[in-house]
């Protein structure tokens, strides 16, 4: 069995992970910890983990978390980087959901996130957990930087492309759309119902922190060519989900039969990334509470303009599934265990 610890069970992406592991045959959970629940339980704070959680919040200090195999941090940034180093000395291996090991650039990582990095020494170790591409190196990660929601879509979008060089590196466009549980479990004034519902509307046009991590990426699948990308996140009336809709030019006479055909013989092994037939377009309920990216390719009057959209839910693929995704790739177990969950519809 893999002892399991979480860092950050009271909010979104920690309970979604609570909800997974709960039901994975190869885990056993130890100890989770809330900031502001310490005593008590997790089924109190939770009751969908009723007769599922026996266990009480406890403090990050607790010493539970030296008897683990990994830990997960589903925590805000900053949290990660102060506590990975003492689990690593004790052999805890560190799944991060936050930010803290994703960017290598620190003085990049440090303008965008606003503070001093506290474990440099730990980002150029971490592994960037995208199975799809990654998948080797995970095996052996003592940190992983789990993804972000946004970068998951994206990236996952434009790969094939990239990696058969056929479009403009430098005029990429990703036009992004999320529920608002993405925007974690804090109670803000921008996040209450009132302020949400009946309404959409773009946000960080000059600037969101998974820019650089997107960009990053990206240029690391080309060779380290510069990535020129615009990059617009919106906020949905809806709680789950992320759609892109992502643009490029393409560079090379392709038609759409063969631009279908390069997509779905990228993503022909990959258990969780789907591939809609020819002129179809993926919805986010389709992939509602479950780890799949569903992805279709368009080539709009056969100019030199493609298409792609892609589908995830924000926090599942693009958080804690993930997360669980990468910590069987780690462990040896079969990539999907614990994570084959029909998506919820309606």
């Amino acid at each position: 069995m893999i002892k399991v610890g979480i860092f950050g069970g009271a909010g979104y992406a920690g309970v979604e992970l609570l909800r997974i592991l709960v039901r994975h045959p190869a885990v056993q959970l130890m100890a989770v910890t809330s900031h502001d629940e310490v005593g008590l339980k997790v089924s109190d704070m939770f009751p969908t983990l009723r007769r599922q959680v026996d266990l009480r919040f406890v403090a990050p200090q607790d010493d539970a978390f030296k008897n683990c195999d990994v830990v997960f941090f589903a925590t805000p940034n900053g949290i990660a980087m102060t506590q990975a180093p003492w689990l690593l000395a004790a052999g805890v291996r560190v799944i991060d959901l936050a930010a803290d090991f994703r960017i290598r650039d620190l003085a990049e990582w440090e303008k965008w996130y606003g503070m001093a990095h506290a474990a440099p020494e730990l980002v150029a170790e971490a592994v960037y957990g995208l199975p799809e591409v990654h998948r080797e190196q995970i095996r052996g990660a003592r940190v992983l930087a789990n993804p972000g929601c946004y970068p998951t879509a994206v990236m996952l979008g434009f790969l094939p492309l990239l990696e058969a060089g056929i479009i403009d590196c430098g005029h990429l466009i990703a036009d992004a759309k999320s529920g608002v549980s993405g925007a974690g479990r804090r109670a803000e004034m921008t996040n209450l119902y009132s302020e949400i519902t009946d309404s959409f509307k773009a946000y960080a046009v000059g600037g969101h922190r998974h820019f650089p991590e997107i960009r990053q990426e990206l240029s690391r699948v080309v060779g380290g060519t510069e990535i020129g990308l615009t990059f617009v996140p919106h906020l949905v009336p809806m709680i789950r989900g992320i759609h892109a809709t992502l643009y490029a030019q393409l560079t090379s006479d392709i038609d759409g039969k063969a631009l279908q055909d390069l997509f779905e013989s990228r993503f022909s092994g990959e258990t969780f990334v789907d591939v809609l037939p020819a002129g179809r377009h993926p919805e986010t309920r389709s992939v509602r509470a479950s780890n799949m990216c569903r992805i279709a390719v368009h080539r709009p009057q056969d100019g030199d303009t493609v298409v792609v959209l892609s589908v995830i839910d924000n926090l599942v693929k693009g958080a804690a599934g993930q997360a669980v995704q990468n910590m069987n790739i780690m462990f040896g177990e079969e990539e999907s265990l614990g994570l084959d969950m029909v998506p919820v519809s309606p």
